[in-house]
């Protein structure tokens, strides 16, 4: 299950609803902000959500409105707030920008108060836990090393509770060891395999979060059966010239390459102050039928049950 909470849903500038671009990707115990527009610092309280576990800040590109909370989030760590460690997460040319936010105008030549470390990426798998991945991919967008991030369960084989009922597994460590793959002994004598009690191997759960993006041919593939999609809606089609000129899309953009990548659940963010959020909506659910434009402090929960039964 992965838990998507948004923190900052506006385009560019801020609105009297809307927060700049942030939001925190949860799966159990891992969280995972994505970008830092001005002002996530407020929102993070806000939401109650909390500093303790936002240990990892994913950055999607190097413009203002996707980093400049990072200054006011080092500040606060600084003067108030405790966490083990802080990584921050993008390519070459946003890293270089957010150092200089950071050393030059935040630290000033002051030890940051945590182990502070900057991850360079490039497009693959650069997290890799038990149960899922995060990888990044290329993103067309303003500037070099534009990316975006999809986090994936591993495939695995579901427990069949009826099959070990049948064969007399009792609850246990037998269970957990038929799971993890090992032939179990009953305590008559009879051995199971993993064979007996685990169903097909199941792909895991898809979710992709986009930044800025200005086309979509280069999405399809790696958007390609996502169970949710994550992804700018700048503008709306009567100015689909605008959004070329700006490197951004259009909420039937989104739409259709959603319909053509087969996703199953779409969420619209990165709203521009001009438009009605019911018109960016309508939009969008003229091309596909399951979408969602995002507000400040929306949870969406994407669980495989959801999808599929």
């Amino acid at each position: 299950m992965f838990e998507i909470l948004f923190l900052g849903t506006s385009a560019s500038a801020p609105s009297a609803k809307r927060g700049l671009s942030a939001l925190i990707v949860k799966h159990d115990e891992y969280r995972f902000l994505i970008d830092c527009g001005e002002g996530t610092q407020r929102q993070i309280l806000q939401s109650g959500a909390g500093f303790k576990h936002l240990t990892r800040v994913l950055l999607t590109h190097g413009h203002l409105d996707h980093i400049l909370g990072l200054g006011g989030l080092l500040s606060t760590f600084l003067r108030w707030e405790a966490i083990d460690e802080l990584e921050i997460f993008g390519g070459r040319s946003t890293l270089d920008r957010v150092r200089v936010l950071i050393d030059d105008v935040v630290l000033r030549g002051n030890k940051p108060p945590m182990p502070l470390n900057f991850r360079e990426i490039k497009p693959g798998t650069f997290f890799d836990a038990d149960d899922f991945t995060v990888r990044a991919f290329s993103v067309s967008h303003r500037g070099p090393d534009c990316l975006g991030y999809v986090f994936e369960g591993k495939a695995r084989r579901p427990f069949l509770p009826e099959k070990a009922d049948e064969l007399g597994v009792p609850f246990g460590p037998e269970r957990r060891d038929l799971v993890e793959g090992k032939t179990v002994t009953l305590p008559n004598g009879k051995r199971v395999k993993p064979d007996d009690v685990l169903g097909p191997l199941q792909r895991g759960l898809k979710l992709v979060v986009v930044g800025d993006a200005g086309k979509t041919d280069n999405l399809l593939e790696v958007c390609k059966d996502a169970d949710a999609l994550v992804i700018e809606s700048t503008y709306l089609n009567e100015e689909a010239e605008m959004a070329r000129e700006f490197s951004h899309l259009t909420a039937q953009q989104a739409a259709e390459l959603a319909v053509k990548a087969n996703v199953k659940k779409l969420i619209l963010t990165h709203i521009s102050r001009r438009y009605r959020e019911k018109d960016v909506l309508n939009e969008a659910q003229a091309v596909h039928p399951n979408v969602s434009v995002a507000r400040d402090f929306d949870t969406f929960t994407i669980k495989r049950d959801e999808h599929d039964g």
